[in-house]
């Protein structure tokens, strides 16, 4: 940024202004002067949400799943494997459905990369799964052990170098054999060493071959971005990163692992959590720097309230979650959590934040109550459920839209959104929800 050099001295809302502005000027050429308008008249409606102002509406957005591989007519296997059919489908998701920010097409992976290094995280389809399904499942185990925290604290990259990656990548499984790197004056010649090895020969030629193919696949994610945003779309695509909590409920230990854990190693999990944190506030500022986006999306899967206890909560999730949240705002990113299952019980909680400086989706939070609690403090969204997506009509759908904005518009600080991503239901149910906000979400 050309404020590098005065960055430190600047506030947290300075910085987050100055990422906005780069976030309303990106670095494309629209295709018309509409579409120019269209993105700024979007993007600007969007920024005075999460301000907690009243923009002219409410803004909408529909987080697109694998919704666009149903509606072009194809299957999300296809869209893994053809790059060309992941672009249309794509392009025709973002023509059709006149929201306000929308969802790059990152989240659906490459299939061949998946199946080159052996991926052991997730099933997807023709891989695990039936080749027609519309989602992948992931594969949960403990791929960190439970006596295993002390090498973790110790070194997080050689553990996961040559620990977690080995039981996750299967062609990666060589590099559990390797010694660890103790010293930068004998890298070289432990990486030469390597070389020679004729075990890891298949790793180097398999991770060639991956790497080509993930290029090919960045190429076109990179340019359905480019195109939308030509085309007036603004893109929420930004950082990421999970509460340290997640990443070890989700990727290490496993719900069983972690549910041991708290009750019989809790000061190990405790300084493990600590540990991380710092890794994922430089990974989500990096990736929301590279991006232009001042957006980090926080997909939140174990605090839920049927997860574990409030005191629980307080212990082990929320103060490095905090942590992580208050990094990001004062880096001027602006945390976009999207919080699985009901957080009734953590409003109290979670509204210990400055005001307006993040965003909150809710996928079964009662909306009236979390409207109650955070009105003062935080833009909420959701909670339009992919259940009802699948069973109610668009008139139910609008209806129910319309209560959403009644309740959560008021003042400002609401965003019309889904709880949760979506992979098949009635094209007409998204074009509801997207017409209430048009209809109902006017701010006189």
């Amino acid at each position: 940024m050309n404020l590098a050099k005065k960055w430190d001295g600047l506030s947290w809302q300075e910085k987050r202004e100055e990422r906005f502005k780069q976030w309303l000027s990106p670095d494309v050429k629209f295709s018309t002067p509409q579409a120019e308008k269209l993105y700024k008249e979007r993007l600007s409606r969007f920024i005075k949400a999460i301000k907690m102002e009243k923009p002219d509406r409410v803004p909408v957005q529909i987080p697109a799943g694998s919704f666009p591989a149903h509606y072009s007519g194809t299957t999300l296997r296809t869209l893994m494997y053809d790059y060309g059919a992941l672009k249309k489908a794509w392009l025709k998701f973002i023509r059709d459905f006149d929201m306000d920010l929308y969802d790059s097409p990152g989240l659906i992976f490459s299939g061949r990369v998946y199946e080159i290094l052996d991926y052991k995280l997730y099933q997807w389809p023709g891989h695990g799964l039936p080749s027609d399904i519309s989602m992948h499942q992931f594969v949960e185990d403990e791929y960190m052990k439970a006596d295993e925290y002390d090498a973790f604290i110790k070194d997080p990259f050689d553990f996961s170098l040559r620990y977690f990656l080995p039981r996750t990548w299967g062609t990666l499984a060589p590099l559990s054999s390797m010694t660890r790197f103790n010293s930068a004056l004998g890298l070289p010649f432990q990486l030469l060493s390597l070389c020679a090895n004729p075990d890891f020969q298949p790793v180097f030629q398999a991770m060639r071959e991956a790497s080509q193919e993930l290029a090919k696949w960045q190429a076109v994610v990179s340019e359905c971005s480019q195109l939308a945003k030509e085309a007036g779309c603004p893109s929420a695509a930004g950082g990421m990163a999970l509460a340290p909590f997640d990443t070890f409920a989700d990727m290490f230990r496993g719900t069983r692992g972690i549910a041991m854990d708290m009750y019989r190693q809790p000061d190990k999990l405790l300084e493990a959590l600590e540990v991380v944190t710092p890794q994922s506030i430089e990974s989500a500022v990096a990736a929301a720097d590279m991006a232009g986006c001042p957006m980090v999306f926080i997909p939140l899967h174990k605090g839920a309230d049927n997860f574990m206890s409030q005191k629980q909560y307080e212990k082990f999730y929320w103060p490095t979650f905090r942590k992580l949240l208050m990094a990001l705002i004062n880096e001027g990113c602006v945390p976009r959590r999207v919080a699985d299952g009901s957080y009734n019980e953590r409003l109290e909680i979670i509204k210990d934040l400055p005001r307006a400086s993040v965003v909150w989706i809710f996928e079964q939070t009662d909306m009236t109550k979390a409207k109650d609690v955070l009105g003062d403090t935080a833009c909420i969204g959701g909670n339009v459920t992919a259940a009802q997506l699948y069973t109610n009509t668009p008139q139910a759908i609008k209806e129910y839209c319309r209560q959403l904005i009644e309740v959560c518009g008021k003042g400002g600080g609401y965003i019309l959104s889904l709880g949760s991503s979506v992979d098949r239901c009635n094209p007409k149910n998204l074009q509801a929800v997207i017409e209430a906000a048009k209809e109902y979400g006017v701010y006189k």
